[in-house]
């Protein structure tokens, strides 16, 4: 029988323990890894006024945004294997959206899997590894069993109801890649893929906040098709909405693979009106998933979790809207392989832009940095610590982003002035932009005698990092079963 001071030195006991187990997960920040689908830097808080972002800006405001990071890979599933892993494309083999980066890396540790073998509780709510958008919504898409404890895969109307109803400007285009688009006149926010993502986001926060956790919101937004609230519509009347014109002759200025991701091109073939009205569902989609993003913060600071908690807010890629006459993603430009990232949290400088240049491999080192956690020794990037703390800390790494495009590689690395693309090696044609002079990479100047050291320096870097010509992977026949069979 226990007696009286028993039972009372059990009690303490006990209270002892949950006080350690509550001082060890606030020892352990929590991580906040917010995901969105084809976004490019078209927002209040890069310097485009036009677009109504104010979420991800309050967001900026309380972190340091990213003025100059890229993407690997500007295609969703190398993208997103390359950031999950902190492995270069051709580490990964993922070079289109079939292969899965464990046909080849079995034993590889993603982010949320780190986190996961270090006592935090990892879940997934929506699109963070590879989805067919829309195809795939409300399934578990391309995903990574071993990264999570739980997944939830939402699907609102745009999906089960709304498909019929899509405009579609290029009919030959499966939605997943059309010039598409709905405003929807009686849907609510919470009745949308994205509405939903958020709802069981924050679901999970209020479940889990008593833990340390690693919550990945992966939402589908501004992916076309381009659906969203007709409220969402309302802030971009057509009149404001422009197209860039090309000089005449512009297609014969750059090798053909670098225009080779829109066909017929330019603009797949639409006419101005019909460009301006899908970029003006573009910038509604960008608006919509803004509020959402914006309700899963406000939970995150309903419930005090703001102070321990790090923000990282990114896309997969870049996207284009008409520069060069390309649309959407799988180009080497600044649109396609720009994005934006913002890191917020304890320990980070609030409300400063980072001028540096940085890249998708460098978020896994980070988070690993940040969290106290010892990150695998192959990782391709470095620790963004420095210019989380110090936004304007020496910094030297140039980027480098590739595409497959045409049976041919198309290489690609950005320094603080310079971009320098080559095709297949320089067989199929070179790029050189000043971005000093040129920020919209109009005028071609790898043939120009004057740049010639330039582009002997960069053809190193380029060199460097692609020794060789390395072959994608290409996905087994029910690999995807069988990964689930291993979680």
């Amino acid at each position: 029988m226990i007696t009286k001071l028993g039972r009372r030195a059990v009690q303490l006991l006990a209270a002892g323990l949950l006080a350690l187990s509550s001082q060890a997960a606030a020892a352990k920040p929590n991580v906040l890894f917010i995901a969105v689908d084809d976004m490019n830097n078209d927002l209040g808080c890069y310097g485009t006024p036009l677009v109504k972002s104010p979420n991800i800006d309050k967001l900026a405001a309380r972190g340091v945004r990213f003025e100059r990071a890229y993407c690997q890979f500007p295609l969703c599933s190398p993208s997103r294997s390359s950031i999950m892993t902190g492995l270069r494309p051709d580490t990964t083999k993922v070079f289109n959206l079939q292969y899965h980066f464990r046909q080849g890396l079995p034993d590889v540790v993603t982010i949320p899997q780190l986190f996961r073998q270090n006592g935090y509780y990892a879940a997934r709510v929506g699109k963070i590894y590879h989805y067919g958008n829309p195809g795939d919504i409300g399934t578990s898409g391309l995903d990574d069993p071993a990264s999570w404890q739980e997944v939830v895969n939402p699907a609102g109307v745009d999906k089960t109801a709304l498909e019929p109803d899509i405009t579609n400007f290029t009919p030959q285009r499966g939605l997943g890649s059309a010039m598409s688009f709905l405003s929807d006149v009686k849907g609510r926010d919470e009745d949308h893929t994205d509405g939903k993502v958020a709802t069981e986001a924050i679901r999970l926060l209020e479940k889990h906040q008593g833990e340390a956790f690693f919550l990945a919101v992966g939402f589908y937004k501004p992916h076309t098709p381009y659906v969203a609230p007709k409220k969402y519509f309302d802030l971009y009347p057509l009149e404001k909405i422009d197209i860039p014109s090309l000089p005449d002759g512009y297609e014969k200025t750059v090798p053909a693979g670098a225009l080779s991701a829109t066909k017929p091109w330019p603009n797949f073939g639409t006419n101005v009106g019909q460009a301006r009205l899908t970029k003006q569902a573009y910038y509604a989609a960008i608006s919509f998933v803004d509020a959402q993003i914006g309700r899963v913060i406000d939970a995150l600071d309903r419930l005090g979790l703001r102070e321990n908690t790090i923000i990282v807010f990114w896309s997969d890629h870049g996207y284009s809207l008409g520069t060069h006459g390309l649309w959407m993603k799988q180009n080497l430009f600044e649109d396609a392989a720009r994005v934006p990232m913002i890191f917020a949290g304890p320990g980070i400088k609030a409300g400063t832009p980072s001028p540096r240049i940085v890249e998708f491999v460098d978020v896994y080192p980070t988070l690993a940095d940040l969290a106290g956690l010892k990150a695998p020794a192959n990782l391709a990037g470095a620790s963004l610590r420095p210019l989380l703390v110090k936004p304007d800390a020496a910094w030297n790494r140039p980027a480098f982003t590739q595409v497959e495009r045409g049976g041919f590689p198309g290489r690609s690395v950005r320094t603080s002035r310079w971009r320098y693309t080559e095709w297949d090696g320089g067989k199929q044609g070179t790029e050189l932009y000043d971005h000093d002079s040129d920020p919209k990479e109009m005028k071609n100047l790898a043939a120009n005698p004057a740049q010639a050291a330039v582009v002997a320096e960069l053809k190193v870097l380029v060199a460097k990092n692609w020794p060789e010509r390395v072959e994608g992977g290409q996905a087994e026949a029910g690999a995807k079963k069988k990964r689930a069979k291993a979680k």
